[in-house]
């Protein structure tokens, strides 16, 4: 297929681009550049693509496309503190524009990367399918939500949106993201040799490798139309469901000579929920999340070493909050985070 790929120069994206590339697909990206300089390591191959902020996207840009894979936004709940108005301009506003142009030029599929955070403080133990209420706690959250919503609106004979609610991200992208869990609590660990639990350990994450993200959107491309049109699926995989103690135990594991120190300073998060990912292996015959946290916290060590992280980085390059700050700060983004 031909692939418009939003957010090709991201954590996410840049595993996206070589995993679709590697399935044979045409892929053309599309990204603001943001972040295309949060490398740790070699530098990696990116596809051909348009430097473009995604509230500007043109009509032309989508025409010939067959599908798109709809990664870009602000990608995490500090940031949608910070800014709410910005979060559902960009995450929001702009990707409902852009699943209108998609349809209106004749694109088929549109696959979106919503977010397990939609269920929010569902609290308790049950497993949470895709039809299980949705309690969004954060503006970046909501902004997926209504997003959700209108997509659904969309959906004809002609318009296929499939909507992706990813797991909590974790493993090594050479756009690295130190600011999600795994990732975070591994970094510190590595760079300090500690690994600090700021919240009391007890709620529940849904967690999913970057990899295992990036087979789920290429096997979505192929699936046939009845079987994903217009309906959400959990991505991720149950033994990756786990608390934020238990997480922190396979960071220890990883790290060795690393202690784990348990704070609770923050008190308990009201984001707590496990997750149910049977709807996704029922439509997908033969996928399934072949990562487990464990294998991910050693990858994440193994790389943090070879490629040399250091503490300023960690804190400032790879954290989606400091970098644009930084960036704001020195004028290379405008407060409305554009170039």
């Amino acid at each position: 297929m031909r692939v418009l790929l939003t957010g090709h120069q991201g954590y996410l994206g840049t595993v996206m681009a070589g995993r679709l590339a590697t399935a044979g697909h045409d892929v053309t990206g599309l990204d603001s550049g943001l972040f295309a300089g949060c490398v740790l390591g070699p530098p990696p191959a990116d596809p051909p693509g348009h430097r473009a902020d995604l509230r500007d996207v043109r009509a032309e840009l989508l025409e010939g496309v067959d599908a798109v894979i709809h990664l870009a936004a602000l990608s995490n709940d500090p940031l949608g503190a910070l800014s709410p108005e910005l979060t559902y301009s960009i995450n929001h506003h702009a990707s409902v524009r852009l699943a209108r142009l998609a349809r209106d030029v004749g694109v088929r599929r549109f696959l979106y990367a919503s977010t397990c955070s939609v269920y929010g403080a569902s609290g308790g133990d049950d497993l949470l399918g895709e039809d299980a209420p949705l309690r969004p706690v954060t503006p970046y959250a909501e902004s997926k939500v209504r997003v959700e919503d209108e997509l659904l609106e969309l959906a004809d004979d002609d318009f296929t949106p499939v909507l992706l609610r990813n797991a909590t991200a974790f493993g090594f992208s050479p756009r690295l993201r130190a600011d999600i869990v795994l990732n975070n609590l591994v970094g510190h660990a590595h760079l300090t040799g500690e690994v600090r639990v700021l919240s009391d350990g007890t709620p529940w994450r849904p967690l999913v490798h970057v990899a295992d993200i990036a087979d789920a959107f290429a096997a979505m491309l192929d699936a046939p139309r009845e079987a994903v049109h217009a309906r959400a699926f959990n991505v991720g995989g149950e033994q990756n469901n786990l608390t934020v103690a238990g997480i922190a135990g396979h960071v220890v594991e990883a790290v060795p000579g690393s202690r784990l120190l348990i704070t609770g300073e923050t008190g308990a998060d009201p984001r707590s929920y496990r997750v149910d990912f049977s709807r996704i292996r029922q439509a997908l015959p033969g996928f399934h999340a072949r990562w487990t946290v464990k294998a991910g916290a050693v990858e994440l060590a193994e790389a943090y070493r070879t490629y040399g992280l250091t503490q300023a980085d960690f804190r400032e390059r790879f954290t989606r909050l400091a970098w644009l700050a930084e960036r704001r700060s020195s004028g290379t983004v405008t407060a409305e985070l554009r170039p």
